[in-house]
């Protein structure tokens, strides 16, 4: 594994010594150009079908709760590298990309659980937030300091895209006066919707102010939970308080003439986007919220996106289930015309039918490979046109983190995971406006979680990205064609046991490649 306790130059050697990327794009000599013809037995056929076209990619992104609190005042060469690693879109001078080039931050807009302290009943101080906003209804913009440095600095490394999320509302608004809920029920009262509101809209003014435009608003999460534990901010609501609160919002931002969009209703679990599931009343949000004549129809709003949003939490294993959760909400989506789907959450939570557990902090390839099946079931199956990561910066013993880092408020030692080039294998190459296109392997759509491709093709570009994920323990044989052709592999990048969103060299186009067994590989082609 790499880690990073400095900044400095990339440790990755200046040759690359990974034994089996000798084989890897190397040319048939000569004299074997005539077997070059016909596919060896053990040779996978992959056909990319460019004239298959599926859905357009947005952005990928991360969050900054909680950390970055304090990560974003930490001495200027720790939090330069962290930051660059997370939103650069540059390679060094040996060609390997410096970061994921994510395309989306999301700042956490906090409720106030900081300046209370101990008395706000969440026990750890690290998922404590501050708030903007006082108890004598003025703002503090010196507030999140650390929050908005490392929001700046998205933005100075080219993410185009910028949402504020809270997890529950100012604890000044709230019924219980702390910033999680109690008993099951919603912490917010309907005579302070409209207030929430204002204050949502004051503060991505104030964000504004300070130079950061914000494009999407997430007033909700995770409304299906009960968030009465004390663990973190949070509260749970009803689909009609979240249609009242996204009135509300929507009426506040068209007051201001801000142009952000609102973005519902980030679902604790895929399925409650489809089905009521055991959540009556916080179910079936795609029919609830989007389509005409339902009594919580909030889709003729001037400010809210035509996106509803969804964690894939507790959904991702068996395989089988996953694909066959994701086909249902696709089918679903498929009955509004023109809605999207964001993943806007993800880490690995719980024991996911033991194929792996979210306990214990992993940098190694295996939860790397795990998460590269998600994010693959995530934009094939359910046509996700995002996909987002949830804590960018963890410090806890948890398969949470893209990067990992001391618990020390102050300053500290940082530490890449794979995951965080797993995610790269996609985010870096497949940019916002990029169209997903189909693929076929051995002339069959159908994939085994061993060996999952997709393909995803440039705005009036010839480049193709292909990202493939072999999970299994055997090197795979391939060989490329485009209707009918065979494509020119222009570059292609490696993250394994041993490598971290590796360049490799390349060979000339109509050969057969390796991927080497347990890697993720995204390669640029072009016809």
């Amino acid at each position: 594994m790499t880690i990073r306790k400095m900044i400095g130059k990339s440790m990755f050697p200046k040759a690359f010594l990974f034994g089996v990327w000798a084989l890897l794009f190397a040319c048939q000599s000569s004299g074997q150009e005539k077997q070059s013809q016909t596919n060896p037995e053990d040779t996978i056929e992959i056909n990319i079908i460019p004239s298959e076209k599926y859905q357009l990619m947005e952005h990928f992104g991360a969050s900054d709760a909680w950390s970055v609190q304090y990560v974003g005042l930490w001495p200027d060469q720790k939090r330069n590298a962290i930051a660059e690693l997370l939103f650069s879109n540059e390679n060094d001078s040996d060609g390997n990309p410096k970061g994921i080039g994510l395309s989306l931050w999301r700042f956490n807009i906090g409720a106030g659980s900081a300046e209370q302290g101990e008395e706000s009943g969440i026990r750890d101080e690290w998922r404590r937030a501050e708030s903007f906003l006082e108890a004598d209804g003025s703002y503090n913009w010196s507030r999140q300091a650390g929050q908005v440095w490392f929001a700046k600095a998205a933005q100075e490394f080219g993410v185009d895209k910028l949402l504020v999320f809270p997890n529950s509302p100012p604890v000044y608004l709230t019924k219980t006066g702390k910033a999680f809920a109690n008993g099951g029920q919603s912490n917010l009262a309907n005579e302070n919707f409209k207030a929430y509101g204002e204050y949502l809209a004051q503060v991505i003014q104030g964000l504004e102010q300070k130079g950061l435009k914000v494009d999407y608003v997430s007033p909700v999460n995770e409304p299906q939970w009960d968030w009465s534990d004390g663990g973190q901010e949070g509260t749970p609501f009803w689909n009609n308080e979240i249609a009242g609160i996204a009135k509300a919002v929507n009426q506040a931002l068209s007051e201001r003439n801000l142009s952000t969009k609102i973005d519902v209703a980030e679902a604790g679990k895929i399925n409650y986007l489809y089905e009521q599931a055991d959540k009556n009343g916080r179910g079936e949000q795609i029919a609830d919220f989007f389509k005409t004549g339902s009594p919580n129809y909030i889709g003729d709003l001037d400010h809210v996106s035509p996106t509803i949003s969804a964690h894939s939490y507790f959904t991702t294993s068996p395989f089988e289930s996953a694909v066959q959760q994701r086909t249902n909400l696709f089918t679903s989506l498929q009955t509004v015309e023109g809605l999207s789907y964001w993943m806007s959450e993800y880490c690995i939570l719980g024991d996911n039918g033991g194929e792996i557990n979210g306990n214990g902090r992993d940098l190694g390839i295996d939860p790397a490979l795990y998460l590269a099946r998600v994010i693959h079931n995530d934009l094939t199956v359910s046509n996700a046109s995002a996909w987002h990561w949830w804590i960018a910066i963890s410090p806890y013993n948890y398969k949470d983190g893209l990067i990992y880092i001391d618990k020390e408020k102050e300053d500290g030692a940082y530490y890449e995971s794979k995951m965080l080039w797993a995610l790269g294998n996609y985010s870096k190459f497949i940019r916002p406006g990029y169209q997903r296109i189909a693929v076929e392997i051995d002339n069959q759509k159908q994939q085994s979680p061993d060996l999952l491709v997709s393909a995803y093709k440039a705005k009036d570009e010839d480049e193709v990205v292909l990202v493939i994920v072999n999970s299994g323990i055997k090197e795979v044989k391939v060989n490329f064609s485009g209707d009918g052709n065979s494509p020119t592999i222009k570059a292609a990048y490696i993250t394994s046991k041993d490598q971290d969103l590796k360049s490799a060299e390349v060979a000339l186009e109509g050969k057969y490649f390796s991927i080497p067994a347990r890697s993720i590989v995204t390669m640029l082609t072009e016809k």
